[in-house]
């Protein structure tokens, strides 16, 4: 098989063989394409529950885009629980950031592929939100309602039980248990 010559910047030249020539363009591609994703991977996470006013926020920054006829939000709010007896005061969330925030990315990257969306935003609590305060916010859009309403189904569904985030359900007596999805 014939050698190729190739040449730097610098004017040194190489003799390589077409097929290694292959794997360094893919293995090249590969780190580009990985380095883009990174980029693309957001953090989802906000400390402490999720301000309505960073809702009402988000919700006003789409009205210049008039591509959009359907918006869908999934707000997910603590609950004072009872269990065995103790009430639920607040739920404590921890998780495995990078590994959730990769999780959160391959889900909304599915969304995407699934229905026709025009944008999606994802955030999540990390530490301790009361009952009463929000913890998930899903807020997807669309040119059309159905799908709306399919998106944001599917999203939260994924994320329960996909995203490895805890939540140490607090009591009233300061004693706790570890939250199980349903």
């Amino acid at each position: 098989m014939p050698s190729l010559l190739l040449s730097d910047l610098d004017g040194d030249t190489t003799f390589i063989q077409p097929n290694a020539l292959k794997i360094s363009l893919f293995l090249v591609t590969l780190a580009q394409n990985s380095s883009e994703m990174e980029k693309k991977i957001k953090n989802v996470f906000v400390q402490g529950a999720i301000d309505p006013n960073f809702i009402a926020d988000s919700i006003a920054k789409h009205q210049h885009k008039t591509q959009i006829g359907a918006h869908d939000i999934f707000l997910g709010q603590v609950r004072a629980d009872e269990i065995e007896g103790k009430t639920v005061s607040a739920i404590e969330y921890s998780a495995y950031e990078e590994m959730a925030n990769l999780k959160f990315h391959e889900i909304k990257e599915s969304a995407f592929d699934k229905h026709d969306l025009t944008c999606m935003h994802i955030y999540h609590s990390l530490g301790k939100v009361p009952v009463g305060g929000l913890c998930l916010f899903v807020f997807v859009s669309s040119p059309h309602r159905k799908v709306a309403f399919e998106a944001i189904r599917y999203v939260v569904e994924e994320i329960k039980a996909q995203v490895p985030v805890f939540g140490k359900e607090l009591f009233e007596d300061d004693s706790y248990q570890w939250k199980v999805n349903t």
